[in-house]
């Protein structure tokens, strides 16, 4: 049984999405968390094998931070949100999945970050049009383009670029 973080501020929203996840017994949502602190409080109490995190968050936070410290923590985490960044982040996550989404969408997308967190082939015939996985299979580039730096500080410079264009 795979055990499940889920981390959204919109109180119906993650009940829906945690009767979605255990809506297959393979799954079990172990917590709800609405911010960074509830996420790393609910991630030691509970030791959740994968994150369900939305990038908006409740007190200011945003689901960027909650994926850095639960990567620190080596719990995979998939962004679940209505709006996508423009670029991928496999330093952060194993993939986004779009709202909205249907149950089969859910199921899908776990199975698939299920099987990408076990090491295993994925073979799926329908992976859900709202899904994106990140590609952590590809090779820095030996030749940086020109201004990028590969770091966390690059990292938190292309958030802040992806926050302020989606403030409007």
């Amino acid at each position: 049984m795979l055990k499940i973080l889920i981390v959204e501020d919109d109180r119906q929203l993650a009940t829906t999405l945690k009767y979605l996840v255990e809506d297959n017994p393979r799954y079990q949502v172990v917590a709800i968390a609405d911010d960074l602190d509830t996420a790393l409080d609910a991630a030691a109490a509970h030791r959740p094998e994968l994150a369900l995190v939305d990038l908006r968050l409740a007190n200011g936070t945003t689901g960027f931070s909650v994926a850095v410290r639960l990567a620190d923590e080596d719990i995979p985490v998939l962004f679940v949100t209505g709006k996508a960044p423009d670029f991928p982040m496999p330093d952060l996550a194993l993939g986004c999945l779009m709202k909205p989404f249907t149950a089969e969408d859910v199921h899908r997308s776990l199975a698939m970050a299920e099987d990408i967190m076990r090491g295993r082939e994925t073979f799926r015939q329908r992976v859900p049009r709202n899904l994106t996985l990140y590609d952590t299979t590809v090779e820095p580039d030996p030749e940086p383009q020109p201004g990028f730096i590969p770091s966390r500080r690059s990292l938190k410079t292309r958030l802040e670029h992806w926050i302020a264009g989606t403030q409007h």
